[in-house]
């Protein structure tokens, strides 16, 4: 079976952020996202945000379901589990998942308690010191 065209996918990695009103914010998320594209090219990636840029969640979720997405996997790239995470984020999906029953969505842990994550965050820190 051939197709001159990729198929669109059916599952898509969201990057959830917060959001900031200097578009320059973005582009270390940008550069994530073009990151794993470049690992997965088969997956769609997309950068969704909580407040003051777009897109936003919600409007995300329903381009995606309109695109075919079946699964989707939200992963928040903050370094903490605080409020938007632990209240915000489900809220926002629970609503998806009424508008858009088809999709099944999952909410990974924020990245920053990700040991691994951590890990390079503390290599990352202690190589800033002048060697002596």
């Amino acid at each position: 079976m051939s197709s001159a065209a990729h198929p669109a996918p059916h599952q898509a990695l969201i990057l959830f952020a917060h959001g900031a009103r200097d578009p320059l914010w973005a582009t270390p998320f940008e550069a994530l996202q073009q990151l794993i594209e470049r690992q997965r090219p088969e997956l769609r990636v997309a950068l969704a945000f909580l407040e003051l840029m777009q897109p936003d969640l919600p409007g995300l979720l329903q381009q995606l379901a309109a695109e075919g997405v079946r699964e989707v996997s939200v992963v928040p790239v903050f370094l903490g589990q605080g409020g938007h995470v632990r209240r915000d984020l489900p809220a926002l999906i629970a609503q998806a998942q009424q508008r858009h029953p088809q999709l099944t969505i999952t909410i990974a842990q924020a990245v920053g308690e990700q040991p691994q994550v951590l890990a390079a965050i503390a290599g990352y820190c202690a190589a800033t010191l002048p060697k002596s």
